[in-house]
């Protein structure tokens, strides 16, 4: 799905540094954690990555809520102590966990882009589950 976005917008989804995503287990609690995202116009994307976690990766809370209930929301926002600057985008949508395939390689390939932290980390050769966000609705607002 092609996202109907103000060009304001859509260049906050592409160059947003961290982004929020909201998960749901089975019974509707949620979890919202921030993530590094990238966006290639039509999907976004998040690794599960090498950082240190409590948790091993299948066992995380968002990724069993994934597998519960695939549908998330992903916030990128933009806080100014002027607030004529705030704005945000949200996008509403299907997930899908990746652990290996052409979309997985193409997605950590805009991640590893986007983030020399993962450049440094060698996130493609860890073989890290990438979530996909098939949007299938986005919000956006602005203070001006």
């Amino acid at each position: 799905m092609s996202l109907d976005l103000p060009a304001w917008a859509a260049e906050l989804l592409r160059e947003g540094r961290v982004a929020r995503l909201g998960t749901a287990d089975r019974a509707g609690r949620p979890l919202v954690v921030p993530v590094c995202y990238a966006f290639d116009g039509h999907a976004c994307f998040s690794a599960i990555d090498a950082k240190p976690k409590r948790l091993p990766a299948k066992r995380l809370r968002r990724i069993r809520n994934l597998e519960e209930n695939p549908y998330v929301s992903l916030v990128v926002d933009r806080y100014d102590e002027d607030w004529s600057r705030l704005c945000w985008v949200i996008v509403e949508g299907r997930a899908d966990l990746l652990t290996g395939g052409p979309v997985r390689t193409a997605a950590v390939d805009l991640l590893v882009a986007k983030y020399a932290q993962y450049r440094a980390m060698g996130l493609d050769r860890e073989g890290a589950t990438v979530i996909r966000i098939a949007p299938e609705r986005a919000l956006a607002w602005r203070y001006s």
